[in-house]
């Protein structure tokens, strides 16, 4: 009878035993299953930051600078989210931040505050802007010229030698303001040169 109770109390003891190492052994898993867990999910909650920074690129804006008798147009390199193969894209993410105005020390703009960007496409070898009516308000014939540089250089800068449509409102911009600064569409960075740069 005593082997019996023996046998029984090392029995206990083996159980007890083997249930310690399932414990410890059970827990020591679900840490590591915890813990993979969590450094998998840690890059999942980065990664849709990333293609945004792929998608920074460098675009140029224009900007006038006054030399004292005239007005010139210096280029600005701005970021912006597009990509140089999606020229569509690009060219209104410039336009966006030609729009918002120039940083300080960038130079200025004559472009109406409030002007918006109705839509741009480029294609081949031309590209067509489509501005709001703000566009054609205030300033006398300098402002008029300077702004609509800024809109041909900043409109060319994949293309330097592409030809430039403006519309305001969807319809072709003949005549700008009140002085009748008239306009002979398509406009290129030569012909703005040759006709309005004093």
């Amino acid at each position: 009878m005593s082997q019996q109770q023996g046998s029984k109390r090392v029995s206990s003891g083996v159980i007890a035993a083997i249930s310690a190492a399932v414990v410890v052994v059970g827990g020591g898993v679900g840490w590591l299953t915890w813990n993979s867990t969590q450094n998998s999910v840690q890059p999942n909650r980065v990664q849709p930051s990333n293609p945004q920074v792929g998608n920074e690129q460098m675009a140029e804006v224009y900007w006038l600078q006054d030399t004292g008798t005239s007005f010139k147009l210096v280029p600005q390199s701005v970021q912006v989210q597009a990509q140089r193969n999606q020229p569509n894209q690009f060219l209104a993410a410039a336009f966006q931040r030609l729009l918002e105005g120039p940083t300080e020390g960038s130079g200025s703009s004559t472009i109406p505050q409030g002007t918006k960007l109705l839509g741009i496409e480029a294609q081949d070898n031309s590209v067509r802007v489509n501005l709001s009516g703000e566009f054609t308000s205030g300033g006398g014939s300098a402002s008029m010229q300077g702004r609509v540089g800024q809109v041909v250089y900043t409109a060319t800068s994949l293309n330097p030698n592409a030809q430039v449509y403006i519309n305001v409102d969807g319809k072709p911009l003949e005549v700008l303001g009140g002085e009748g600064l008239e306009l002979e569409q398509p406009l290129t960075r030569k012909s703005f040169n040759e006709n309005f740069q004093p």
